[in-house]
């Protein structure tokens, strides 16, 4: 399984890592991003959609609407976030599956709650806090051969 590591320094790091994940991003990515409360996983989203050509205020976590749609870029971006999801059933029931087969990427925040669910190409983003200004990223999958 490929892997592709990156330290982030700052947010302007971690917007480069966003950027760099849309360029290579394909529709049909399914990422799983995992860390911590404040690791970064939403600044991450944030990064990869407004890459995408979404407007950044648009990008928002859907904590409690549980799953957003970005449509105004190159590619559809699905943000879930399943932190507050108290089984499997509630995952399935927001139509996830369905979502993997769209013309998009699919970005599920709290992803290794639900990873076990996860299409077999999906790739995993952890998202590490080694500082108070730093983080360590590890992408493992599909993803991480294309980065």
């Amino acid at each position: 399984m490929s892997q592709f590591e990156f330290t982030s320094r700052s947010l302007a790091d971690t917007d480069r890592l966003g950027q760099q994940i849309a360029t290579v991003a394909q529709p049909g990515d399914v990422l799983a991003l995992v860390g911590t409360l404040g690791a970064g996983k939403t600044r991450l989203v944030q990064a990869i959609a407004t890459a995408l050509g979404n407007s950044p205020e648009a990008v928002t976590s859907p904590t409690f609407v549980l799953v957003n749609e970005y449509t105004a870029g190159r590619l559809a971006v699905f943000h879930f976030d399943v932190y507050r999801l108290k089984d499997d059933d509630e995952f399935l029931e927001l139509g996830a599956e369905e979502y993997f087969d769209r013309d998009g990427i699919t970005l599920i925040e709290w992803g290794d709650r639900v990873e076990h669910l996860l299409p077999e190409w999906a790739s995993v983003v952890t998202i590490e806090l080694t500082d108070a200004d730093e983080r360590q990223v590890v992408v493992m999958g599909d993803l991480a051969a294309r980065l």
